[in-house]
Parts: structure tokens; C-alpha cells; sequence
């Protein structure tokens, strides 16, 4: 009994590891190809808190018991555990504390939403894909206005083979993976990836001439989901930034 009462905290601070490793390969499971995206993303959801709930109570008790056995060790062991806890439920408290910014129910982002550029390789059998590539129309449209009036195209004193390829290196910058291009058309697909879960996403960026410039218009748009939680807006900004810095 001495002996276990002695192995407590080092039992609460293995459990407390176990748990964020847990999270980690539910977090980084896509990567490996242990499961696809969506799956990983609904496994956190499901139980991330329940952990970090039941680490931080398992710590928060071991501390108490060692502090009542006057065991110094085992204390700062529980405090890591109950620790480790706090930070698996760090996510929700910040999110508690500063709720995201609301995004709409969209996932197709594009600089032109009157004449979206189209899709001619990438189409609705592209793997993993709930969604279609057909553009929604105005009712997106003007979702997208309301809620990312910030997003247009490029305009750039240029040639369109200059812009093109501009554009080109930038997307392999930010490791997208070019599925097809077309040097004539001045266009080019490509599927980018998110950070974290490794979701899938489709860009087309199309170089347009016009009177004085040339135009480039971006359209990024999820395989999977509903709202995209802004993620394709935040790729076509960060797009935006890249080539009119370069």
C-alpha cells in the first residue's frame, strides 16, 4: 500500500502524458494517413475537453492528497498533470474569453463573384469531396461581400506571362500542390492543404489582361463542411500579400 500511495503522482503525471498524446495523434493522425481530416477534427471535438477535464481533476486531487501527505515530489507532479490539463482545455477557455470573429456558412471564396473562374481539371470526383465546385451563385456572393469585403482581385502593372508566373511561384511558396497549368491560358488549379488538421482545399487563379494591367482573380474553395471558418479567405489574403510584396 506504501508503496502505491507513494506512485501516486507518478501514475496521475502518466496519465496526464498519455492524454495530450492522445490529442496529438487525433491532432496530427491525417498526416500519417491514419484516418482522413474530418475524422481527426471530430475526434478532438468529441475529446479533447472530457481529457483535459479529467487530467486537470486528477491532478487537482493528487495535489491535494500530497499536500495532506506532506510529499513534496509527488505534488510538483500532480501540478505538471493538472497543468497539462489547463492546456488541453486552453483552446475552449480562449475561445470562452474571445469568441472568434463569426463567419458565414460558406466554403467557396473568390475574387470575382460575378464571373467566378471555373474549375476545367479538378472536378466533383476529386478525392474526399462533399462538395461541389459549381459556384452557388448570389446568395453566396453576398454572404462573402458581408462578411469579407476586404477580398478582391489583384491588379498588377504587368504582362500576363510575368503575372503568371508570379502567381505560380507564389502558390508553390505557400506548398501548394499544382495539379495542372496552362501557360497559354494564363491559368493554373492547385489543392492546398490546412496546417493543423490537413483538410483539402481547391484554388484556380486565373491572369486576365486588361486595358492597362492584367487582373488576377483567386478561387479557393473546401472539399468538405459547410463554413470553412474563414480559412479560405485567410488563404486568398495571404495569397494577395505574398505576390504584391514579392
Amino acid at each position: 500500500m506504501e508503496s502505491l500511495r507513494a506512485q501516486i503522482g507518478n501514475i496521475i503525471l502518466l496519465v496526464a502524458v498519455l492524454a495530450v498524446i492522445a490529442v496529438a495523434i487525433m491532432m496530427l493522425g491525417a498526416r500519417f494517413n491514419l484516418w482522413l481530416p474530418i475524422v481527426g477534427f471530430g475526434l478532438v471535438r468529441q475529446y479533447m475537453n472530457p481529457l483535459g477535464y479529467a487530467v486537470l481533476a486528477l491532478g487537482a486531487l493528487g495535489g491535494l492528497y500530497h499536500l495532506f501527505a506532506a510529499n513534496r515530489k509527488g505534488m510538483v507532479k500532480t501540478i505538471l498533470a493538472a497543468l497539462m490539463g489547463v492546456g488541453l482545455l486552453l483552446p475552449m477557455i480562449i475561445a470562452t474569453i474571445s469568441p472568434p470573429p463569426r463567419v458565414p456558412p460558406i466554403h467557396d471564396i473568390t475574387t470575382n463573384t460575378q464571373t467566378p473562374p471555373e474549375f476545367l481539371v479538378l472536378d466533383d470526383t476529386r478525392e474526399g469531396a462533399r462538395n461541389s465546385l459549381a459556384y452557388s451563385g448570389p446568395e453566396v456572393a453576398a454572404m462573402q461581400h458581408q462578411a469579407y469585403p476586404d477580398i478582391g482581385p489583384i491588379m498588377a502593372s504587368t504582362t500576363p506571362e510575368q503575372a503568371f508566373q508570379k502567381a505560380l511561384s507564389v502558390a508553390k511558396d505557400m506548398n501548394w500542390t499544382i495539379v495542372a497549368e496552362d501557360s497559354q491560358a494564363y491559368r493554373f488549379e492547385a489543392s492546398a492543404k490546412t496546417s493543423l488538421y490537413q483538410f483539402v482545399d481547391d484554388v484556380v487563379v486565373v491572369v486576365s489582361p486588361t486595358e492597362n494591367q492584367v487582373r488576377v482573380d483567386i478561387r479557393s474553395v473546401s472539399r468538405i463542411g459547410r463554413s470553412d471558418r474563414g480559412v479560405n479567405a485567410a488563404r486568398i489574403r495571404a495569397f494577395v500579400s505574398a505576390f504584391n510584396q514579392g
